[in-house]
């Protein structure tokens, strides 16, 4: 199996340049299909969350599958960016790196909130999506089966996940308490209504927050949400309105441009009457443009302004991270030993045929020469052929089962030669 990775995530790459390469469900349904379409015989998983986008491709050999560099000039094609704008950003992996790095991705450890809980389910939504487009994906569902194991391990053999944060709480609890004191006097406005805003809002009425308005594209998904959180709803027309009223915005949506824009919220800002306004943009790309956070009393942040208490995060849990580290070795590892194993099983299969085949060749000649034999006597003549093959073939199946060890494939090549076994 030849599994590579593209992509960038916050360690590289700005949120300017994170929102230039986000996909939405839909774009990343109609990217998926795109990409079957141009290379049928690979296998590909597409991760965009609003921390990375990421680019996992999976073939039998390198001749059936899209270089690196063809995978970023489709992934940048599909943004409608050029190539040499988002070259410097990108990250690659292969092979054994590419499985360890999708193994510290499902299992947090290579998130901006270490131990986060959302970006497992995250992974899983991806290969689902994947998957249901083009099925079977026996590579990509070996390695994504094994990432979800590792996920499963480091959750309860470390503490990497106790007392775990989330972006959203750390948006609401360190960044909405810099500028209100209290949140239960707030009007609190809530632009989208998928996950993100839901974990928000659950923060936010725990630090006290009651008075809700959800404004959402689909107003069914916003009802929900609002009765969830005993809130209120209100048209996708009267954003603007919500906007002049609110104290406090948390905006998540999956638009794949600014919601609310400089011109916009001029419009809206004399309403206010300088009223200071903290603005929660979650969603990738950003809901609102930057120059909003700009105007007077206006307190905008994004994801990536969170840096520094994630790293206080990540530093509080530094302890467990060697614990995490060794299973990511272990589990790499074991992993790459299977698909050695696994990789070798068809020539093993067709070796143990050959010899069958030879065994009942010999074996039948043997008996019609001996005439007639009682049925306890051939039993121990096929017991004596059976335990012949066996032995012989035995050392050179512990042989490459040594060298499954080791990831190298030169005595593989050689038996395939010696046995005359063909690909």
């Amino acid at each position: 199996m030849i599994l590579k990775i593209i992509g960038c995530s916050h360690h590289q790459s700005s949120v300017e340049v994170r929102e230039r390469l986000a996909f939405n469900p839909q774009q990343t349904f109609r990217f998926l299909r795109k990409f079957y379409d141009a290379y049928p015989q690979s296998e590909v998983v597409l991760l965009s969350t609003c921390n990375r986008t990421e680019l996992y491709a999976a073939g039998q050999s390198h001749d059936l599958m899209p270089s690196t560099e063809e995978m970023e000039l489709f992934l940048a094609d599909s943004c409608g960016v050029q190539h040499s704008e988002i070259n410097d950003f990108l990250f690659e992996h292969a092979n054994e790196q590419a499985v360890r790095h999708l193994f510290a991705v499902a299992a947090s450890l290579d998130s901006m909130v270490i131990g986060e809980a959302q970006i497992l389910s995250q992974v899983k939504q991806a290969y689902r999506q994947a998957a249901d487009l083009n099925q079977p994906m026996p590579l990509t569902h070996h390695v994504f089966q094994a990432a979800i194991r590792v996920a499963k391990r480091v959750a309860s053999e470390t503490e990497i996940h106790t007392n775990r944060v989330s972006i959203p709480s750390i948006a609401v609890g360190v960044f909405a308490r810099q500028i209100f004191e209290r949140l239960d006097n707030k009007q609190i406005l809530v632009i989208g209504a998928g996950k993100m805003a839901d974990e928000t809002l659950k923060y936010i009425q725990g630090e006290g927050g009651r008075d809700f308005v959800v404004v959402n594209r689909t107003r069914e998904a916003a009802v929900r949400l609002a009765e969830k959180f005993n809130g209120r709803v209100a048209d996708w027309d009267a954003l603007s309105d919500q906007i002049q009223n609110a104290d406090l915005i948390v905006s998540t949506t999956g638009a794949s441009q600014p919601v609310v824009t400089l011109q916009m919220y001029q419009q809206i800002e004399r309403g206010r009457l300088q009223r200071p306004l903290f603005v929660l943009d979650l969603a990738m790309p950003r809901d609102f443009e930057p120059s909003v956070g700009e105007c007077l009393n206006v307190y905008l942040y994004t994801i990536d302004d969170l840096q520094q208490e994630c790293d206080r995060n990540r530093n509080a849990r530094v302890g467990e991270w060697p614990k995490a580290q060794k299973i990511l070795d272990q589990e790499t590892e074991r992993f790459m030993r299977e698909l050695s194993l696994r990789s070798k099983g068809p020539t093993i299969q067709r070796l143990k045929q050959q010899a069958q085949q030879i065994k009942d060749i010999e074996l039948d000649r043997l008996m019609k020469r001996l005439g007639e034999v009682n049925p306890q006597q051939q039993k121990e003549i096929e017991a004596s052929f059976h335990r012949i093959i066996n032995k012989l073939l035995h050392p050179p199946l512990e042989s490459l089962k040594d060298e499954a060890e080791t990831g190298t494939t030169g005595l593989l090549d050689a038996l395939k030669r010696l046995f005359q076994l063909g690909d």
